[in-house]
This record gives C-alpha cells, structure tokens and sequence, in this order.
C-alpha cells in the first residue's frame, strides 16, 4: 500500500506523520543496483547513474523505522500548524522508500491565474514543490540506499556526512611531511583546501597499499604526465609543492587517474574512476 510521511521539526517522542493514505509521491524510479556507484565525493554522476550504500540497515546512520516492519496505522495524521516544520517527507511504494529533504525554497505562497471556463485570480493556500526525482530511495528488498548528492540528504539520515571524510588537520600535515614532498613559497597544511583535504585522506588509504618500489614507479609515473604542472627532482626524489593546483596533481598521480588512450596515445586525466 502506498502512504505518504512527513518528519517534522522539534523534541516529540514520535517526529513522524502521516500526510497521505493511498497514494505515492514519486513515479516508480528504475535503478540498476549491480551498476551504481558506491559512494566517492570525487566521482561526477553519469545522468542516469545513482550512488549507493549497500547493507544500508547495518550503516549508524540509517533511520529506525528502515529497519522495523513498517506499519502506516502507527502514524497519526499531520496537523495544519505543523505544515510549516515539515523537515523531510518520504513516500513508502511497494515497500519502498522514496526520500525528499524539505528546505524553505520549496513552501510557496502566492497568487496564481487560474485558466478554466473564465479566468481568475486565486490566493492559494501554502504549497509544497516536490522534486520531480526523489533526493534518495532505500530499496528495502536489497538492502540498498542510492542517491544523487550526499549534501541533499545529510539532514535526513544524520550522520551520513561521514562518507564525506576530509583528512584532518594531523592527517594533512603527515602527508605534506612525506619524504617524497618539498614544499616551497610558504605552502603549508593552512593553505590546504577542502577537496584536497578529501583527496589526501583516500591518498594516505593508497600509500598503505603500496610497496616501496610501487611508490617508486609511481614518482615516474607522476612525473611522465605532470611535466608541465609539477616540478620532480630525479635526484632528491622530490615534488616541489607551492599551490594547492599542484599539491591536487599529485593526488591525482597517487589516485593513478593519468591514463594515455591505446588509440592516438593521447594523454588524460580521468575525471572519475569506476573499478570494472
């Protein structure tokens, strides 16, 4: 049966409402799990691709009620005056849990003109603007929640902002002391910026996986496409680092995202990664 929910701001015992009997929300969303992306802040989504979190009722942050037997009767109806604190909404379809994050820009209030046998003006009531895609759906069937854009839905299951780890400050500067950096014109963990700080902490995971002689192929490997951007001393073994443009190229280097094409040997960076 589909039914249609509200959470709703403020200390309750129960924040969760129903809004709607009997009817669904979205259009069904077809995914292909076995084809989605598990979740990495650096990859840019294809249009039709969705991101995932797969065993999702394992994961702290996945909400209570995902991991009971639903049942609508144990939701009372959402009140007029609570309308306005509506914090998310999510449709239940076919045992499915289709997901919208509620923000201010979405209540409207205004005049419309109203074309039917006349024309007319008409002060409408408070209006909710839904999405025509939901922010996230949790296939309960698969154990499954796919997503578009994490910041969409970091208000709906707290804590899953998680996934978007930045290295901390300790982290940033144990990686900008590696005997394999030099650091020049007063570049220091200070001048680190935000996506660096995520790339240096999937960096420090791939470091941990190399043997030293892999580290010393990937200095080549650095070096043979970064020519231009960065600056390799053959003899200390040593990237001078002094942007943050640069300190990003050699991240790429460690993430192995320089590749040549086997057809016109043309050399790229891969601006996202998919494992095959």
């Amino acid at each position: 049966m589909n039914n249609i929910f509200a959470k709703v701001k403020g200390p309750r015992k129960n924040p969760y409402f129903k809004l709607i009997s009997d009817q669904a929300l979205f259009d069904n969303v077809i995914v292909d799990i076995s084809n989605s992306i598990p979740y990495n802040s650096d990859h840019n989504l294809d249009e039709e691709s969705w991101f995932k979190i797969s065993n999702f009722s394992q994961q702290v942050y996945c909400l209570e009620f995902l991991n009971t037997v639903f049942d609508s009767k144990d939701f009372d109806d959402l009140t007029k005056d609570q309308f306005s604190k509506i914090s998310f909404i999510f449709s239940v379809q076919e045992n499915d849990f289709y997901f919208q994050n509620i923000t201010p820009s979405l209540f409207i209030r205004r005049k419309f003109l109203k074309f039917g046998e006349i024309t007319e003006i008409e002060n409408s009531e408070t209006r909710l603007v839904i999405n025509k895609l939901p922010d996230a759906i949790y296939f309960k069937a698969s154990d499954t929640l796919v997503f578009k854009n994490l910041s969409h839905i970091t208000s709906i299951f707290k804590g899953i902002d998680k996934l978007y780890r930045e290295a901390t400050n300790e982290e940033v500067v144990n990686f900008i002391n590696l005997p394999f950096i030099e650091l020049a014109n007063d570049y220091n963990a200070d001048n680190v910026s935000k996506p660096n700080r995520k790339r240096i902490a999937l960096a420090m995971i791939i470091l941990t996986k190399m043997t030293e002689p892999e580290k010393l192929e990937m200095h080549v490997y650095i070096d043979d496409y970064c020519k231009t951007k960065l600056v390799f001393d053959t003899k200390s073994r040593k990237f001078k680092i002094s942007t943050d443009n640069e300190l990003k190229m050699l991240l790429y280097g460690i993430e192995q995202r320089y590749y040549t094409t086997p057809f016109g040997h043309e050399k790229r960076l891969a601006n996202s990664v998919v494992n095959l």
